[in-house]
This record gives C-alpha cells, structure tokens and sequence, in this order.
C-alpha cells in the first residue's frame, strides 16, 4: 500500500547528526509540522535539528488527501457547538494563516498548486439539515459559503456548502521544497531516528533509539501524537483510520468534495487525470475488517464513476481532539522547554502550518493573537461529554480486548499468505504470516498494555485504545508508543 504522493515522491537527502550533540532546537517528526517549524526556527537563526523516525512524510502528510482548504467538512458547526464564536473565530484565523503561508511557500518556491472550490454537501435528504449547520457556522465566522440545492456530479448531492477559492496540491513536492529550503538555512535532517526519550530536567535531551544523544534548548514533538505522556495527551485525542483510492479517470470532478453523512466520502482530482475517493474511516484498531472499508470505497466509486481504473490505495492515521481544536503550545511539565502540536482531525495541511507559526512564534518571542485564544479555551459541556466518550470508547475497547485474549489461546501459524489467525484475532501471542515469512509476537502494545488487533488490509497489530500500530515483525510503525514488541 502506497500512496500516490509516495509512489512518486524522490528520496530527501540525509545528514550527519551534529559532531558535538548540540542544537538549539530539536524538531521531531517530518510531516509538513515539523519540516515548517524547523524551517521557521531555521531561517531566524537558529541551530535546528529534524529528526523523522522513518522518512519525510511517511506518515500523516505523505497519506494525506492534500486539500488545502477553510471549509472542512462539518468542523465548524462542531466547533461552535463545545467552543464560543471566539474560539471558532481564532481557529479559523489560525487555518487561514496557515494556508497563505503555505501558498505564499509553494509559490516562491514553485510547487505547483491547483484552486479549486471546497464542498461540503449532503449524500442524503437527512443529511441537510447538518450541512446547513456547516453553512450557517462558516458564515458566523467570516467565510464566504454559498449554499447551492444540487451540483452537476455524478454521486448523489441534496444540497451543499461552497466555499470559492481554496486549493490542493501533491504534499510531497511542498515537503521536498520544505527540506530544501531548511538545509540551505543550515537545519539538517535526520531520517530512520527514533526519539524513545527526552529528559524535562534543565536543558532538554533527546535520546535515540540507537543510543545517540541530541542536547538542545527546545524541542518540539510534531509527530501525529506526542510520544511522551507527560500530557495525557493519548486521554484526550481519538485516533482515527481512513483510507483513500486513486484511480485513472477522464475528466474527474474539478472540485473538493466531502460529505456530511455517518459515511464520509471525499472526492478531488488531481493531475493527469487522476480521481482520489476517501473516507469510511474508523477508530484505530476496532474495526472487524480494515478491508471491508475500502471495499465500501471501491463498491461506491464503481457505482458513480464506472469507468475509473483503480492505480493506488493507501490509508492515513489523524487524531482527534475532543473539542475539534487542535493542542498546540508548550507541554506540561516539561519545564517551557518542550512544545505539542496533535489533534489535527484530519486537516493538517492549514493546521500543521498554523502550529508551526504558534510554536516558532512563541519561541521567537512574538506569539500570535489567536494561539492566545486557542491556548486559554474553555470547553462547553458538549465538549466534555465528547471527551467522556473518547475515553469510555477506550475503556470498552480494553474490555473487549481482554475478553478475546482469555477466549482465545496462541494460536498456530497460519497458511502462507495468510495475514493472521482468524478473523480479528486478539491474543496474547500474535502469529502472522507476511509475504511468506511467519513472525510471533507480544500482541501487547509497549505503550499502555493494550491487546492489540490484527489490521487485515496493512498487515499490522494495531492498539485499539491509543492507536499506537506495529508490523508484522513487531516494529513501531506510529503512536504513542516508542518500543518495538517482544518477538516470540
């Protein structure tokens, strides 16, 4: 499973990590976050180092479906129902600060960028009513949206918001201009280096999983979820799996498009005739089949557009906040010196830009206007039940979880070509072969003790209480997590 951004995306050139071990900021994780806070730090002077446990955009950004855009879905209305108008209205400055500079970035540094119109819209006659709450919200706080009854597509659409001017590109062509640029300004890059560990006492240090050590006045986690728990970040963030498809198409839908219904689907094109479908998300790890979902992606996409040719299929891990809002500033107890950024809900291409201007910002000694208001609200009830139900969610999953491991012994190793025992096994051993090779493990996840669960389309042991997700063979692939499993 590649992406289509991957698939094509040229190798980022490595460096060697500084001969002394010293730097004045440490930024890890390579997605778009990360390379444009340690641009940002790097251009003002700065001595920083990236340091990516797999490679540029491996994760979130290089599976993303790019769209670039202030109108996302039914963010809005959520938003304004478990935050103030103020609130919403700061976060909507945040993302459209983090969309100019983005734009501004590809522009100078010739990224090809497409606009296009962004749609939210109802898949269904039930669906209206929310759409209209999309539409009323993104006027409430400033945005231009249209409403319009019907739209010439070929997929049913009963009504729908549009917001006028919005964009999308291919993420890996701005993360390579992104690298580029920070290693002229002297930052370097640090690919297939794991951080496992960074001390809060005095001046931060960052340890890696091949022993080597990084000294720096800051740090800045800008992974998909802090690898440290000193937040409780992990309580307070859903992790959430969803796939996309890509298919050669003549004459795609020039727009973006994304429904408002239980079953999300969103629809772009992209150059060269390209058709992208997403959606039929889930929580990480709790879905009886991973591959169920994308044949509702395939059996929808048939069905509306029935001359696509299927080219590339990829999934994406994004983090949920229970507010809507993502945590962005300084985490606790980590003594001023170590920075968050999470809970993107998928929009990470304003988001992560915008937390890399908070987060530079505020190291620069100049922090911005609405990161105040984001950093200093207060939830409304509707906000705290969400986060209850994230965390109940969790709690009825480890039950779950346990009850399977005391159902079900270790199991013997399957056929060859079979990616596990069963169904959905949730043991205490898990056994799968991959490619022709059998590998038992520890199904219990070195993060929390979770009960992990096979994932049927990618082949891994995924957690289903914190998302952390493990190949076959044991290896950390995302997640809080940071330790391999035990191999048995």
């Amino acid at each position: 499973m590649t992406s289509l951004w991957l698939d094509r995306s040229q190798p980022i050139a490595d460096d060697d990590l500084p001969a002394d071990g010293h730097v004045e900021d440490v930024v890890v994780g390579g997605g778009i976050t990360g390379l444009t806070t340690a641009l940002l730090l790097s251009r003002a002077g700065r001595r920083v180092a990236l340091v990516e446990a797999r490679s540029i955009g491996a994760v979130a950004t290089g599976n993303t479906t790019a769209k670039i855009s202030l109108l996302q879905g039914t963010r809005l209305s959520m938003i304004l129902g478990r935050q103030s108008e103020r609130v919403a209205k700061a976060y909507v400055d945040a993302n459209l600060e983090g969309q100019q500079w983005l734009l501004r970035f590809c522009d100078d540094h010739d990224v090809p960028v497409q606009t296009r119109d962004a749609i939210t819209y109802a898949s269904a006659a039930e669906d209206i009513d929310t759409v209209r709450k999309e539409y009323d919200a993104a006027r409430t706080v400033g945005l231009d949206v249209r409403w319009a009854d019907r739209l010439d597509v070929s997929f049913p659409v009963h009504a729908a918001a549009v917001l006028p001017g919005q964009a999308l590109f291919d993420p890996m062509d701005a993360l390579t201009a992104l690298a580029s640029q920070l290693q002229a300004h002297g930052g370097t890059i640090h690919q297939g280096r794991r951080v496992v560990s960074v001390s809060k006492i005095g001046r931060p240090r960052v340890e890696l999983e091949d022993g080597s050590v990084l000294h720096a006045e800051k740090v800045i986690l800008a992974t998909g979820t802090p690898i440290l728990d000193r937040g409780l970040y992990f309580a307070k963030l859903e992790p959430l799996r969803s796939y996309a498809l890509a298919f050669d198409l003549v004459n795609p839908p020039d727009a973006m498009y994304l429904s408002a219904g239980d079953s999300t689907r969103s629809v772009r094109d992209a150059p060269g005739g390209k058709l992208l479908v997403g959606g039929s998300g889930h929580p990480v790890g709790r879905a009886e089949s991973e591959l169920d979902h994308v044949d509702e992606l395939r059996a929808w996409t048939a069905q509306h557009f029935p001359d696509a040719i299927e080219t590339h299929l990829w999934s994406a891990q994004d983090y949920e906040s229970h507010d809507g809002i993502p945590y962005v500033g300084k985490l606790p107890r980590g003594m001023g010196n170590i920075y968050v950024a999470t809970g993107f809900g998928k929009w990470g291409m304003t988001n992560g830009v915008a937390a890399a201007r908070s987060i530079s910002a505020d190291i620069l000694g100049s922090p911005t206007s609405w990161s105040r208001v984001l950093g200093r609200r207060v939830t409304r009830p509707a906000g705290v039940l969400k986060g209850a139900s994230i965390n109940l969610g969790v709690a009825v999953a480890g039950t779950r979880a346990l009850v399977g491991a005391g159902l079900h012994p270790a199991p013997e190793a399957p056929a060859e070509g079979e990616g596990g025992v069963g169904r959905r096994p949730i043991v205490p051993t898990g056994v799968a072969t991959v490619e022709g090779r059998t590998c038992s493990v520890a199904a219990i996840c070195t993060h929390l003790g979770g009960v992990l669960s096979w994932n049927d389309l990618e082949q891994s042991w995924d957690c289903p209480l914190h998302g952390s997700r493990f190949s076959a063979e044991g290896e950390v692939l995302e997640g809080p997590a940071t330790r391999p499993l035990a191999q048995r």
